[in-house]
């Protein structure tokens, strides 16, 4: 199992005080270092983290495989057509969420969606859809012709989290984490067995699946199991760490709970 490591949160704590460090194309060489086979980013619309300058600098210098997060909308499509990373990943936007809240709707909007992959199709840029775990969506993918899907794992993250969290829930707008201990379980456990069928699934459809969203130390061990799953993104989790670990350690950590 591949790990993509996401950088966006490098560019955070930049914008917090709007000033030049640390600068997430450092970050590269350590990546590599530690054993991550992909550099992942997400230029948003409203560049909260990842500006434009970013994306062209890490595409340009890194020697891992970057995979660009975007939108559908025209400019963000342009961008990446221009700036032409290895793979492109649409995702939703919503400018007031916090961070993303579910898959893309790949059943509507039809021709939005086939003129987006055509065109980065032409540029030869690989097209994964970051989708809710449904069979109507790995169906759909098929028919799309993506090379790739990846999996919002945002709803067993979050179980797993109130689970076994004592914390108070802060996550007001989640409803499962309002749920009483058996259910959160019980919701831990179908999305690991839906996980594991619709990634087999996927793979007899001849698509490559990853998976990310809200993966940490704690709750990555069981995703990994799952070997019909080819790659995790994971971000946050990893930068948060690194604070008191350095990035190095932290990606080692991860790359030792993936691959054990």
């Amino acid at each position: 199992m591949k790990l993509g490591v996401n950088i966006d949160h490098i560019a955070t704590l930049r914008e917090a005080r709007m000033i030049a460090d640390p600068n997430p194309l450092d970050a590269l060489s350590i990546v590599k270092r530690a054993g991550g086979e992909q550099i992942t980013i997400h230029l948003r619309e409203d560049r909260r983290h990842i500006q434009d300058i970013d994306a062209l600098n890490i595409i340009y210098h890194s020697s891992l495989p970057i995979n660009l997060e975007c939108s559908m909308a025209p400019e963000m499509i342009n961008i990446a057509c221009e700036l032409r990373p290895h793979r492109v990943t649409l995702v939703p936007e919503n400018r007031e969420e916090v961070t993303t809240e579910g898959g893309l709707n790949i059943i509507d909007n039809d021709d939005m969606i086939r003129l987006t992959i055509d065109r980065l199709h032409f540029k030869e840029i690989e097209v994964s859809l970051f989708i809710d775990p449904t069979l109507e969506n790995v169906e759909r993918a098929k028919e799309l012709e993506v090379e790739w899907i990846e999996f919002h794992t945002g709803k067993y993250a979050n179980a797993y989290a109130m689970l076994y969290s004592h914390l108070p829930n802060t996550h007001h707008n989640i409803p499962e984490l309002e749920l009483p201990r058996k259910e959160l379980a019980d919701i831990i456990e179908h999305e690991l067995v839906n996980l594991r069928t619709l990634s087999c699934d996927a793979k007899e459809l001849g698509i490559k699946v990853a998976a990310g969203h809200g993966l940490n130390y704690q709750n990555v061990i069981d995703i990994a199991d799952i070997d019909t799953i080819e790659e995790l993104n994971i971000g946050q989790s990893i930068i948060a760490r690194s604070i008191y670990t350095g990035l190095e350690q932290a990606i080692i950590d991860m790359r030792k709970l993936i691959q054990k």
